[in-house]
């Protein structure tokens, strides 16, 4: 039996934080309840964007978030286009948008 949080709850726990702080967010897929990769598509409502994934470190089994393509801030039809992609490949991976002007992931600890 894994002692790992189900992807649902570790998303459920994050974005209460995010509502409570007035935060606006949406779902663009969920993924696996139990075991799905979360990505985030960090909108800065400017037409960029940041788009970063959850990565597993093997070594020491914790999760870090990792760009999902080289740069680290790219167009937002670009980075639809690797969601699309990356969807059609994954169908457990959850793709959550948050709107951010700063671009800062609010799902690190």
């Amino acid at each position: 039996m894994s002692d790992r949080l189900p992807t649902a709850l570790y998303v459920d726990a994050q974005l209460q934080t995010l509502t409570a702080q007035g935060r606006f967010y949406h779902f663009i897929q969920k993924g696996n309840h139990s075991s799905g990769i979360v990505m985030l598509k960090i909108n800065s409502l400017l037409g960029k964007v940041k788009l970063i994934i959850q990565e597993r470190d093997f070594m020491t089994d914790q999760m870090k978030w990792v760009a999902a393509l080289q740069e680290d801030i790219i167009e937002e039809k670009d980075a639809d286009a690797f969601i699309t992609r990356a969807i059609d490949r994954d169908p457990d991976l959850w793709v959550i948008e948050i709107e951010d002007k700063d671009m800062q992931n609010p799902f690190t600890e």
